[in-house]
């Protein structure tokens, strides 16, 4: 008969495993990033500011405002190219 053998159970992780653990990990924080960072709204160009800043500023006022060619007048409404005439809103390229 044998005497059966001590199993030895290693202690701590081996490079490998620390290794595989953490390409996982920065695969999963890459994509995370990525992911976060398209939720960002889109950045609107200066020319669309300026005609919000004075369609605001001509119902404030109650005197008609003109930007970029769009005339604003006191109660929202508007005339000229890319805006809703109903609703006065600017258009995006």
């Amino acid at each position: 008969m044998q005497t059966p053998h001590a199993v030895r159970h290693p202690q701590g992780v081996t490079l490998l495993e620390l290794l595989v653990v953490l390409t996982v990990l920065g695969v999963v924080l890459g994509v995370t990033g990525l992911a976060i960072g398209s939720l960002r709204a889109p950045l609107e160009s200066e020319e669309i500011l300026a005609l919000r800043r004075a369609r605001a500023e001509a119902i404030h006022s109650g005197a008609p405002r003109t930007a970029h060619g769009v005339r604003f007048f006191p109660d929202g409404r508007a005339i000229g190219q890319r805006v809703d005439p109903l609703t006065g809103i600017p258009h995006a390229k």
